[in-house]
């Protein structure tokens, strides 16, 4: 109801001014009241935008059709590809699953607080968690009015203080260990339940079919509130298991390892497809920014997947353990079927999200992502980062601009140019002894900062160096 100023106004001048003067005062009252009364009543202040990141686990780099994989078709992937942009340097700060997940949900590089390995023993040991010092994007967003969810794979520590609840995240539903059964006919022994919230469930379905039910339900639950979805697909990590209904589309892979990856992959891409046909579904997708990454590249010998152009594979800081797919889409705010070539990071993600939910993320430590969108949308021509880094036990790297150095085990450091030799094929560092000089000491004033591991891989440290130099051998073969 309007205040009783504007009346008590009106009694005055009528009882000081003729009845003329009184219709035009009143007029020019009503032509400047008018329309401020009706913005207070009408303007609604506007939704924040939902935040939906979509992690698969040991996906190859060049097995999906966006990056020009022919086998397997991925429609899904390839739209969303279509509807964004397809950042081609995209990368993950470390090349196995649990210390990527910790820098993705943090912003910050995971070595600056210990979690620089995945801890053995698929991720049940009571000593091993995301370190309660540290603040997820989660609780960020949480704190700010979002509605938080995770489905799938955590890998981010099992004892009750390091699972999701205890990290902002409202609802869980998925594993908390590294690796999980596809299947449940026939039962597999000693396998880690999957949990809704604090609970055991007892799921029938096959898991990624589950995953994907299970985000849609979040989406369609929340539709009415900003929400924060973090999809965690363990698919196509081992072990390798899918339905005839996806072998079934693969007939024509003789290679039984190929064949079985095949279908997982194509599982997650209609998965993938469900759970954005439920954001078009809702009128949502415009209002929703989406990611898409691996965790890390494919562990080829594994899996059978394929890494192509890249040389090395998961457990190796050659490209590709750490360069993968990465997509971002936002209509009307980022550009739709562009390509971005400068470096971006998996750290990224934390810092756009909490951006976009206009959002502190840093909480008095340092956050190394930083916001995409003005990159993307052209706003903003410098990088986004002067360098990107790598430590992962004897193995370390740096990227500035296109060049690369990077260390593996014993070797002497070894010079990639990136952007003519993206297969790391060329070795420069006896022709440019100066710039191995210069990004060795830019290492290493990095390095300073950084953390000794809180935790070994099983085994203790002297087989957590043998384990990172197997992978290192692996992957030079490559």
């Amino acid at each position: 109801m309007p205040s009783p100023a504007p009346f008590e106004t009106l009694r005055r001048l009528l009882w000081q001014h003729d009845a003329k003067r009184v219709v035009l005062i009143v007029v020019g009252m009503l032509w400047v009241s008018i329309p401020a009364l009706g913005t207070a009543a009408d303007e609604k202040p506007a939704r924040k935008p939902n935040v939906l990141v979509i992690v698969a686990d040991d996906l190859g780099y060049g097995d999906v059709g966006f990056q020009g994989g022919k086998q397997i078709p991925t429609p899904n992937l390839d739209a969303l590809a279509a509807g964004g942009t397809r950042c081609t340097n995209g990368y993950v700060s470390c090349p196995v699953c649990s210390p990527t997940r910790a820098g993705l949900v943090t912003g910050r590089y995971q070595q600056r607080f210990g979690h620089e390995f995945n801890p053995g023993g698929g991720g049940v040991r009571d000593d091993f968690g995301l370190p309660l010092t540290e603040t997820t994007v989660a609780s960020t967003l949480q704190a700010a009015g979002y509605k938080t969810g995770v489905v799938g794979k955590w890998h981010l520590g099992s004892s009750p203080k390091f699972t999701p609840l205890e990290r902002g995240y409202d609802e869980f539903f998925g594993f908390l260990g590294g690796a999980h059964s596809y299947l449940i006919d026939p039962p597999k022994p000693n396998v880690q339940p999957i949990f809704r919230g604090r609970d055991e469930v007892d799921e029938k379905e096959y898991l990624t079919d589950a995953i994907g039910r299970e985000a849609t339900s979040f989406v369609e639950r929340h539709r009415e509130q900003p929400f924060l979805l973090y999809v965690t697909f363990n698919a196509v990590h081992l072990p390798q298991e899918a339905p005839a209904k996806y072998l079934d589309r693969f007939k024509n892979i003789d290679n039984e390892k190929r064949q079985k990856y095949a279908a997982m992959l194509s599982a997650l891409d209609d998965n993938v497809g469900l759970v954005l046909g439920k954001l078009k579904d809702l009128k949502l997708d415009e209002n929703t920014l989406v990611f898409f990454i691996s965790d890390n590249g494919g562990p080829t010998q594994a899996n059978g997947s394929s890494n192509n152009p890249l040389q090395g594979n998961k457990g190796s800081v050659w490209e590709g353990g750490i360069r993968v797919p990465y997509i971002v889409r936002w209509p009307g705010h980022v550009p739709a079927g562009a390509v971005y070539e400068q470096p971006v990071i998996s750290l990224d993600i934390a810092a756009t999200a909490a951006a976009v939910a206009n959002a502190n993320l840093d909480n008095g430590k340092p956050i190394d992502g930083v916001n995409l969108l003005p990159f993307l949308a052209g706003d903003v021509k410098k990088l986004p980062h002067e360098a990107l880094y790598w430590r992962f036990g004897p193995q370390w790297a740096i990227r500035q601009g296109d060049l690369k150095l990077l260390k593996t085990g014993d070797q002497a450091p070894q010079l990639f140019d990136l952007k003519s030799d993206i297969g790391e094929a060329h070795d420069l560092a006896k022709d440019k002894p100066e710039v191995v000089e210069q990004l060795s000491k830019t290492y290493q004033e990095w390095n300073a900062q950084l953390e000794e591991p809180r935790w070994r891989p099983q085994g203790g440290a002297r087989a957590g160096k043998q384990q990172q130099r197997k992978a290192a051998k692996a992957a030079k073969a490559t």
